[in-house]
């Protein structure tokens, strides 16, 4: 089974089937869309369709521009994507937000450290791999 991390997002995978099928319709080979769908899930390692969609589907799509909202070091914000950059094999983004109200990322009562655009690596799941002195994500989207 291939690793989740390394499955396109279901609009791609959906995208590859209709390729795939308008290649071989040049070929002189009939295929149905739902059997294009099942050999993309091959392809990808998952035993059907089903199974790769399931997989897909935990995955969130997130585009510039768009409205998220979130924890940035342990405090909320809601913010706008203002860049949004694939790394490595895919498996994570980084991302730049502006938050609409600067976010205080400091705990303590007698000091204050305001943030108001910010740039983090998160996963699939929104989740970033870094991590705070507590355990908690550093940064937590998603979409508002």
């Amino acid at each position: 089974m291939t690793h989740l991390e390394n499955i396109a997002p279901i609009e791609e995978l959906k995208a590859q089937a209709k390729r795939l099928r308008e290649k071989l319709r040049a070929a002189d080979v009939s295929l149905s869309h739902s059997e294009a769908l099942e050999l993309v899930a091959h392809q990808h390692g998952a035993k059907d369709w089903n199974t790769l969609r399931a997989l897909a589907g935990n995955r969130m799509l997130l585009r510039v521009g768009d409205r998220v909202e979130g924890r940035y070091l342990g405090q909320p914000f809601s913010a706008e994507i203002r860049g949004l950059t694939m790394l490595g094999d895919g498996a994570h983004r980084r991302v730049t937000l502006q938050f609409d109200d600067p976010v205080d990322v400091v705990q303590f009562d007698s000091f204050s450290a305001f943030r108001q655009r910010v740039t983090g690596e998160i996963g699939w799941d929104g989740r970033s791999t870094r991590h705070t002195s507590d355990g908690q994500p550093q940064l937590v989207v998603r979409p508002a």
